[in-house]
């Protein structure tokens, strides 16, 4: 069955007050319940904030460390839930149902699934 990253983004620069997490905390939870309910759910975790971002290049052999996310934008990424569906139409199901659906958005991408590419021997032999 084919997997689905569904990542979570959240306004920049709006950083929930500790009520308003603890109020928002049980519709994470139910939603995650939800998921592993279905049968869906294979791993999600929350990301803590932009600002503890390192991001990490290698230019002309030359390793560069900078602090902070790779990009400025309007959204920054919250975290992920990884899900396995039958389809893409289950996956867009789901992530329309997250909480934070109303304020933020979700983006949902299929997983590659590398077990499905040929070895290079298997390449080799199929065109032999």
């Amino acid at each position: 069955m084919p997997q689905y990253l569904l990542l979570i983004y959240g306004p920049t620069g709006r950083t929930p007050s500790p009520e308003e997490m603890a109020a928002e905390f049980p519709r994470w939870s139910a939603y995650t319940e939800e998921l592993q309910n279905a049968g869906l759910m294979r791993a999600g975790e929350a990301l803590h904030g932009p600002e503890t971002a390192t991001t990490v290049r290698v230019r002309d052999g030359e390793t560069q460390v900078t602090d902070g996310p790779f990009a400025e934008t309007k959204e920054t990424l919250g975290g992920f839930y990884l899900i396995e569906a039958p389809d893409l139409d289950t996956a867009l199901k789901y992530a329309a149902r997250m909480p934070n659906i109303t304020y933020g958005s979700v983006e949902v991408r299929p997983v590659v699934d590398f077990s499905a590419v040929p070895s290079p021997e298997e390449q080799a032999s199929a065109s032999a």
